[in-house]
């Protein structure tokens, strides 16, 4: 189907964006740390909570910010594109072209739960920086507000689960931006199952219906 795939570039291209900056914060956390092992970066981290870095060195100019802040705000672009946060949300709704099953695994508890793990787990390094936790509060909440607004408008029942799991999403990331990480991680797991349970739902739903996915009728 060519929404199907149509869909699919959308999720590669948004997720390519936000892989850029993610890309870019491994290699500053490599060069830093001299490691990617978590548990060493985790537990090195406030070693360098001084350590500043001269971001427009390589235009002459000067520019010192904290490396921590740069690392955490480059990680986090990963969340952004793979938790569908605003301003690269737009790529979850569409992926609703996949079969109603698929979506009840993928999109309510593996794939879209990447970014907020990645957050959770490099927590000891994100309270180091709360500048970047000020930022990573702000993201979620906003996101949270308004995909739930917007799922007040649609009429496809998979595409209002559809913002229903960015709102979710939201809220985990806002957990994780005032320092809630476990409240992030348990909302992580009752996610995964109810919003999976409503997929099926609708699946059902939908079946019942000869494939009609219109709730207005």
């Amino acid at each position: 189907r060519p929404s199907a795939c149509d869909a699919a570039t959308k999720a590669f291209l948004v997720n390519g964006v936000a892989d850029v900056g993610l890309a870019f914060g491994i290699y500053v956390t490599w060069a830093t740390f001299g490691t990617l092992d978590i548990q060493t970066i985790v537990s090195t981290a406030p070693q360098y909570a001084d350590r500043t870095v001269n971001l427009l060195g390589w235009l002459g100019l000067e520019w010192q910010a904290p490396i921590l802040s740069v690392i955490a705000l480059l990680l986090f672009m990963g969340p952004i594109g793979k938790s569908a946060q605003i301003p690269l949300h737009v790529w979850l709704p569409f992926a609703m072209e996949a079969p109603t099953p698929v979506s009840a695994l993928i999109h309510a508890a593996t794939m879209v739960n990447a970014g907020v793990y990645l957050l959770i787990r490099m927590a000891p390094l994100y309270v180091l920086a709360p500048a970047i936790m000020n930022v990573v509060a702000v993201v979620g909440g906003v996101t949270a507000l308004f995909a739930a607004l917007v799922a007040l408008t649609q009429v496809d029942i998979k595409r209002i689960l559809a913002y229903s799991t960015i709102s979710q999403l939201g809220f985990m990331v806002m957990a994780c931006g005032v320092g809630a990480f476990v409240i992030g991680i348990f909302h992580v797991m009752t996610h995964a199952f109810f919003k999976a349970l409503m997929f099926l739902g609708a699946g059902s739903v939908i079946h019942a219906m000869h494939h009609e996915q219109d709730m207005r009728r």
